[in-house]
C-alpha cells in the first residue's frame, strides 16, 4: 500500500509525487490519460516533420517558480529554449510594441509610441525588482502567506503603499492610461491581462497583466526544447528515480472515504487502491467535490458554494505546420515567441463584450505561437510549427461574425471558426493562409477529451478574476489546499493560487500532507541537527548522543 496516492500525472499532480517521494513517502500516481501530462504534452499529429504543443506552450511562470527550480528538472533532461523577443503587439498600421528581456529593447519599443513612455515603462519595470522576491513568494506558497505579506506591506511602503495597492487593483485601461501618454505600454498590460480572463475593464487586470508583462521582462516565455512534453518527461524520470510509480490509463471514479478520512480511490476498472497517508487530488475543483467525493462527505455550504464556481473562457486552439515564417508585415513581430492579434485596446474589449454577451467574437483575439522560431528543433529549417488560441463562450447566445455557430462545435463548426481565425492572423501576415502545409483545430469538447480538467475548453481552472482568487479560489474560505475530508488534498489549478504551469498547488498540497504527518519528536530533531554553534559546528543532535551517524 503506498503513502500517497496522486490522481492525475498532469505538473501539479507530478510536482506534488515528486516532493512526497522526496521526504521518503512511497507515491502512486494514477492518470486517466495514456500518457502522463494534462495540458503539457506535444505530438507530431499535424505533420511527422512537425512538433506541435497539445495545449500549453510557454512557461513563464514555471522558469519563475522556487517550485519548479528546486526540482532541478535540469538533471533529469529538461532545457529551456528562448525566442530572440519575447512577446510583440503589432497594429495594423504598422507600429508594433515589443516585451523584450532586455529593458533598453522593450523601452525603445515603447518610446516610439510616444516620447516618455519607455522611462514609463523603467519606472514599472523598477517597482517589479523591488516587489519581486517576496512577491513571487507570497505567490508561489500557501494561502495566507504570512512572512511573505509582511515583507511585501514593507516593500509597497517604499514604493508608494497605498498608491501602489491601487495601481494593481486597476483595470488594465485604466492602468495603461494612468502611466503611458501613447498606446504601446496599454497593448503589453492589456494583452497579458487576457492570457486569463481578464477583460481591460476587469479590477485586478491591471496587476495581473503587470505581472505577466515583468515575468517574461526577467524570464522571459520560454519553451522547453523538443516539445512541451519535455517538461512532462523530466518530472517523471525524476519521480520513478526516487522509486515513485505512474500508472497511466487508470481512471479514478470515486475516493473512497472512512470514518470522514480519505483510506483510498476507486477505479473506473472497479480496483481500489488503498493509500496509507493521503491522497492528492490533481482534478478540477468541480469534480473532486461533485463526482469524485460522494455528497455526505461534504459539507452542504461548500456544495452550496460551488454551484457558483465560474470557470473560465472556453479556449478554441488552431495549430498549424508552416512551409515558410510567417509573413508579418511588422517586422519586429518576427523574432518574437508570443505574437497578441489585435488591433488596438477598443478592439480587446470589443471581443471581451462580445464573450461577456454569449456570443462567438466576429474578430478574435489571438495569441500566436512562433515554436520553431522559440526552439529551432520543432520542425525543418526554413519552417514554422505555429498555433494561435482565442476564447469563446461557454454558453452561446449568438455568432457575432454572422456565420451560424451555435456551440456545437461539430466538424463544420470547428472549419468556420479555424477560417476566422485564420482570417485574424491575416490582418497582420498578409498571405499567411498560402503558407499552411496542414492544420489541426482543437475545439473545446476537444480539449476536454485530451485532459478532463479543461473542462469544456476552459484551461485556467477557473476564472481568474478577483472573485474567485485568493481565499476565495475555489470557494469562499477555501483558500488552502486542505479540504472538509481528512487525508484529501486539493492539489490543482483549482486551488490557489490558480491556473499556470509553475506547480504551486501540487507542492502546496504536498506540503499540506507532510505537515500533518510530521511527528513532533521529528521535528525536534530535525532542527537540533539543523542548528550550528558559533564556530560553525554542528550543535551535537539525538544521533550523536546515541552513536548513530
Amino acid at each position: 500500500m503506498p503513502d500517497a496516492v496522486v490522481i492525475g500525472a498532469g505538473p501539479n499532480g507530478l510536482v506534488a509525487a515528486n516532493l512526497l517521494a522526496d521526504a521518503g513517502w512511497s507515491v502512486q500516481v494514477l492518470e486517466e490519460q495514456p500518457d502522463p501530462g494534462g495540458a503539457v504534452r506535444h505530438d507530431r499529429g499535424v505533420d511527422p516533420g512537425f512538433v506541435s504543443d497539445l495545449c500549453s506552450s510557454f512557461y513563464p511562470l514555471a522558469a519563475a517558480s522556487p517550485v519548479v527550480a528546486g526540482l532541478g528538472l535540469e538533471d533529469h533532461g529538461l532545457r529551456w529554449s528562448h525566442a530572440p523577443h519575447v512577446l510583440a503587439h503589432p497594429l495594423s498600421d504598422g507600429r508594433c510594441a515589443v516585451l523584450d528581456r532586455s529593458v533598453d529593447v522593450t523601452a525603445d519599443s515603447l518610446e516610439a509610441f510616444a516620447p516618455g513612455d519607455g522611462a514609463a515603462w523603467r519606472r514599472l519595470h523598477d517597482v517589479w525588482q523591488r516587489l519581486r522576491p517576496d512577491l513571487l513568494d507570497a505567490l508561489f506558497t500557501p494561502f495566507p502567506p504570512v512572512r511573505s505579506t509582511a515583507r511585501l506591506a514593507v516593500r509597497l511602503r517604499g514604493t508608494g503603499g497605498l498608491r501602489m495597492a491601487r495601481t494593481l487593483v486597476l483595470p488594465v485601461r485604466r492602468l495603461g492610461k494612468e502611466e503611458f501618454r501613447g498606446e504601446g505600454g496599454g497593448l503589453l498590460l492589456a494583452g497579458n491581462a487576457l492570457h486569463a480572463d481578464l477583460a481591460p475593464e476587469a479590477a485586478g487586470s491591471g496587476g495581473f497583466g503587470w505581472l505577466m508583462s515583468m515575468l517574461g521582462q526577467t524570464y522571459g516565455f520560454p519553451v522547453p526544447a523538443g516539445g512541451s512534453g519535455a517538461l512532462t518527461d523530466a518530472l517523471v524520470r525524476r519521480l520513478r528515480a526516487r522509486g515513485g510509480e505512474l500508472r497511466c490509463g487508470q481512471r479514478v471514479d470515486r475516493v473512497v472515504v472512512r470514518d470522514g478520512r480519505a483510506v483510498g480511490v476507486r477505479t473506473a476498472g472497479g480496483e481500489t487502491v488503498a493509500a496509507g497517508r493521503a491522497v492528492l487530488a490533481d482534478v478540477a475543483a468541480p469534480a473532486l467535490y461533485g463526482e469524485l467525493v460522494e455528497p455526505g462527505h461534504l459539507p452542504a455550504q461548500l456544495l452550496s458554494d460551488l454551484r457558483r464556481f465560474q470557470w473560465d473562457f472556453a479556449t478554441f486552439k488552431v495549430d498549424w505546420a508552416l512551409d515558410g515564417p510567417v509573413p508579418w508585415q511588422c517586422e519586429q513581430a518576427a523574432g518574437a515567441g508570443t505574437v497578441h492579434l489585435a488591433d488596438g485596446i477598443d478592439e480587446l474589449t470589443r471581443f471581451a463584450a462580445q464573450l461577456a454577451m454569449g456570443r462567438i467574437p466576429d474578430r478574435p483575439f489571438s495569441l500566436f505561437g512562433q515554436m520553431t522560431t522559440s526552439d529551432p528543433t520543432r520542425s525543418p529549417e526554413g519552417t514554422e510549427s505555429a498555433w494561435a488560441y482565442t476564447h469563446v463562450p461557454h454558453d452561446v447566445a449568438g455568432d457575432a461574425g454572422d456565420e451560424g455557430l451555435t456551440g456545437a462545435w461539430d466538424a463544420k463548426e470547428q472549419e468556420i471558426m479555424a477560417d476566422r481565425v485564420e482570417r485574424q492572423v491575416e490582418r497582420f501576415a498578409p498571405g499567411f493562409r498560402a503558407r499552411i502545409r496542414a492544420r489541426r483545430i482543437l475545439a473545446p469538447p476537444t480539449l476536454q477529451s485530451l485532459d478532463r480538467n479543461l473542462v469544456r475548453g476552459a484551461i485556467n481552472g477557473g476564472t481568474a478574476a478577483l472573485h474567485q482568487q485568493l481565499f476565495f479560489r475555489p470557494a469562499p474560505g477555501t483558500g488552502r489546499p486542505e479540504t472538509p475530508v481528512k487525508g484529501l488534498y486539493l492539489a490543482s489549478a483549482g486551488a490557489h493560487p490558480g491556473g499556470g504551469v509553475h506547480g504551486a498547488p501540487g507542492a502546496n498540497a504536498a506540503r499540506a500532507a507532510l505537515r500533518l504527518h510530521r511527528a513532533p519528536g521529528v521535528v525536534r530533531a530535525q532542527r537540533l541537527l539543523a542548528r550550528r554553534d558559533r564556530t560553525g559546528r554542528r550543535t551535537p543532535g539525538p544521533a550523536d548522543r546515541t552513536g548513530g551517524g
